[in-house]
């Protein structure tokens, strides 16, 4: 069974068959969405399929001119076990509105905090302060994807039992790499982050990192178990 705990079937050029086929296959696919309105128009078709979940999201590079959602927001949390994608984005393109993803994001951790969700966030170049707002919320079952930050966070993030999910991409490049080495095995998932990320092969990911499907299968339940107590 290959598990994508992070893409955006809903971006795809045609999620119905994508899902359709995940069925076939009966692999897990949690599709993140960039905007409450986003996972509304979506959530009726998704709801049928017993292998894919949609997520509750609020993309951070969406907050500046979306702020109204927050109240939409708030109305679909029970819709959905999952959060994502959710975070912020400090790189180039998203420093300009640096204050407004983190208005937005507080909002979010506040409503999360007294919800047991499991949360995919976005951390570009903001690793730290996503990290310590996480922490300073109390928020459970986070899943990082696609880090890309400092090495030396990766044992605070490790110490709060958080995790990261890992794209092929990533198993390709020297920082990636160095990156993966400092993850312990049980904190691993998978994801693909299709139809944004183009070399998002599952099982390639696996080979390059020694792990099989069955070792993600426990990650995954585990991170389940936990939203279920």
């Amino acid at each position: 069974m290959i598990i994508d705990t992070h893409c955006h079937f809903d971006m795809m050029p045609n999620p119905e068959q994508y899902l359709k086929q995940q069925e076939v296959k009966k692999n897990i696919s949690i599709g993140m969405t960039n905007l409450p309105s986003h996972f509304l128009l979506g959530y009726e078709h998704v709801r049928q399929y017993k292998f894919s979940r949609l997520a509750l999201g609020f993309h951070p590079l969406y907050a500046s001119e979306n702020k109204s959602e927050l109240r939409l927001f708030n109305q679909c949390l029970d819709k959905t076990s999952y959060i994502g994608e959710i975070g912020l984005d400090f790189s180039n393109e998203g420093l300009k509105t640096k204050d407004d993803q983190v208005f937005v994001l507080e909002k979010v951790l506040q409503l999360l905090s007294k919800k047991n969700k499991i949360v995919s966030v976005h951390s570009r170049r903001a690793e730290k302060v996503l990290f310590e707002m996480l922490v300073t919320y109390g928020i459970k079952n986070v899943i990082f994807h696609w880090y890309s930050g400092p090495l030396s966070l990766i044992p605070k993030i490790v110490e709060h039992g958080y995790y990261f999910s890992i794209n092929e991409k990533m198993t390709k490049t020297n920082s990636g790499i160095e990156i993966i080495k400092r993850i312990p095995h049980n904190l691993i998932l998978t994801e693909t982050d299709a139809p944004f990320n183009k070399i998002c092969s599952i099982s390639n990911t696996l080979t390059n990192i020694g792990l099989g499907e069955n070792a993600i299968y426990d990650n995954f339940s585990r991170l389940i178990s936990a939203i279920r107590r």
